[in-house]
């Protein structure tokens, strides 16, 4: 008997050898995967859908198309979703967008072109119309996921007889609802929306290396956030928003969910708040009602207003942390409000020791959190962050409002920079969504040696 087990073990020790000497092996432990149940491209889509996106595909959009609940709709590198009209996409189950560096994808509109033109007139601007709804997901939907994906010029109103009404009444080009799913937004693009570029009713998110840019005509936020939202916002490029770069507020969340918590950090926000219309509001990181989380190393450039800790409704500013920002003026608005007051903002934000520039440097003897002040014209353009190519100072004939766009800016740092080496890294991400390559994040990029979301070492945002 121990005789014929030693054979059969012999037997089966040269059949591994064999098949690991061969030269024409496969990685048979990388499993084959056939793409469900292809989408066809050969019409235009409409009704529901599901399965994959094949690669390199272009799919026109001629009535609104949903994802039904229970079912996932995968899109592969380097497709193009075109819209033809006011449709959108309704998201009851599980969206999963797969873009790669190489190979990106698009939701777009039929005939839209991007104007990179500093200083249009925003009422002739095609970016802040809409033409498309929107990505609106469903209270069902579990996982909405887009990685490496241009996002651009949503949020038409929706037609009073559309389906998409019934998920959600207003129009958005990225909607996320489901206080215990998943929401990943990580190496894409926003461009051009007539309000919130996306906004977020509750969930765990990962909002990392994104570009984000004219977005908002007479309000709206970078990431609009609200009812129990709880994640990361990091290395994020804002520019040229209507209100604010981020906003969280822990509004609508419902009982038992968890209240609002967001780390922002490492992220450059450009020339916001400029087309808000109402007063004292705008400009770049926004704490508002209930709200708690981070904020930390971010560069705040000609921003209506610095970091806003809002004072009613009042924040959570007992598990609110901030610091390590840089703030660049080259108005006296704005370098008398890198601490937005209580008579011009409703805000409470703290001066904080480790902010640049130094708070003492400019600040009145005596000022305390809410205090309006008036700063000295020496910090004008004093703090500059050395951009390899960026509109500090102010480019003549331009005004604060007409950089909306990155256009031919480089945002990453000279290796002069102030803001190299200054960050703050005794922390983590939050990390409430698992990194994985496809139903998570790829990468939950920890704070960065360098302010900003551009690293000298080559990390963080790769636009």
């Amino acid at each position: 008997m121990k005789k014929y087990i030693s054979i059969v073990s012999f037997f089966f020790s040269g059949l591994f050898l064999f098949s690991c000497t061969k030269t024409d092996h496969k990685d048979l432990w990388k499993a084959i995967v056939v793409p469900a149940s292809p989408v066809s491209d050969a019409a235009p889509l409409s009704g529901t859908i599901k399965g994959t996106m094949l690669a390199g595909k272009t799919y026109t959009v001629g009535a609104d198309i949903f994802i039904n609940q229970g079912d996932t709709l995968i899109i592969q590198e380097g497709v193009s979703i075109v819209f033809t009209g006011r449709y959108g996409l309704g998201v009851k189950g599980s969206l999963i967008c797969l873009g790669t560096k190489d190979h990106p994808n698009y939701f777009t509109y039929q005939g839209a072109t991007k104007t990179d033109q500093q200083g249009m007139d925003p009422n002739k601007d095609s970016a802040y119309k809409g033409r498309w709804i929107g990505v609106i997901g469903a209270t069902t939907s579990p996982m909405m996921i887009f990685k490496w994906t241009h996002i651009e010029f949503g949020g038409v109103a929706i037609p009073s007889t559309s389906a998409i009404k019934q998920i959600f009444a207003n129009p958005y080009p990225v909607f996320f609802q489901n206080p215990g799913g998943i929401f990943v937004l990580e190496d894409s693009w926003l461009y051009g929306s007539v309000d919130d570029p996306f906004r977020i009713l509750g969930g765990k998110i990962a909002v990392l290396r994104n570009t984000i840019e004219k977005c908002g005509y007479l309000g709206g936020e970078a990431m609009n956030a609200k009812a129990g939202t709880i994640g990361d916002f990091a290395y994020n490029l804002c520019v040229g928003i209507a209100t604010n770069g981020p906003k969280l507020s822990n509004s609508g969340a419902a009982v038992g969910v968890p209240g609002s918590n967001v780390r922002m950090y490492n992220n450059t926000i450009i020339n916001c708040g400029y087309r808000r219309q109402a007063s004292g509001r705008g400009g770049s990181i926004n704490f508002e009602e209930g709200a708690a989380g981070m904020a930390y190393n971010n560069i705040i450039v000609n921003c209506k207003f610095g970091l806003r800790v809002v004072q009613n409704p009042i924040a959570d500013t007992a598990n609110l942390r901030y610091g390590y920002n840089f703030t660049y003026a080259d108005s006296a608005s704005v370098a008398s409000n890198i601490y937005p007051s209580m008579a011009v903002s409703v805000c409470i934000t703290q001066a904080v020791a480790t902010d640049m520039p130094l708070p003492t440097s400019f600040l009145p003897a005596g000022w305390k959190p809410g205090d309006v002040y008036t700063a000295p014209g020496s910090l004008l353009g004093a703090n500059n962050p050395q951009f390899i190519n960026g509109p500090v100072p102010m480019p003549a004939g331009l005004n604060l409002a007409d950089i909306s766009t990155v256009g031919s800016y480089n945002f990453r740092l000279k290796t002069s920079s102030p803001c190299i080496g200054k960050s703050y890294t005794g922390f983590a991400p939050r990390g409430d969504v698992p990194v994985d390559p496809i139903r998570g994040v790829t990468e939950l990029t920890p704070p960065g040696h360098d302010l900003g979301a551009f690293q000298l070492n080559g990390s963080g945002n790769q636009h």
